[in-house]
């Protein structure tokens, strides 16, 4: 996925950002915390060098939320979306939530993360 540039917005179109490849990895995050932020089984992310992270526009609109003492995520204020995690123990990355990205992600997911409070409702792969 070299050179590949990923372009994300949130749910109003307020805030719009691009990346560029390579993605690291891709992921989804069990995690309880990534579960309350998104209110949903995960948060599914793209992981790329925070370097090449920039707003194309709406960055006033965007706040971010320590939810531990390394972890910082980010949404737009007006609706809610999260656009980012990142680790301040891990400056140079940075992982984008792939449900934000237009067109959609075409990559597969690589890595699950927390699976040991991945919720038992989510059906079996098969």
């Amino acid at each position: 996925m070299d050179g590949e540039v990923l372009h994300g917005s949130c749910l109003c179109g307020g805030v719009a950002y691009r990346a560029e490849g390579p993605v690291r990895h891709t992921s989804h995050c069990y995690c309880t915390m990534c579960q309350k932020q998104h209110g949903a089984a995960s948060g599914t992310y793209a992981n790329v060098a925070r370097a090449t992270f920039v707003f194309e526009r709406g960055e006033a609109l965007v706040t971010e939320y320590a939810s531990s003492d390394h972890g910082r995520r980010g949404f737009c204020k007006v609706c809610g979306s999260t656009l980012y995690w990142r680790s301040t123990q891990s400056e140079d990355r940075i992982a984008v939530t792939l449900g934000t990205l237009e067109p959609a992600y075409t990559g597969t997911v690589v890595k699950e993360l927390h699976v040991d409070t991945k919720p038992g409702w989510l059906p079996v792969r098969s």
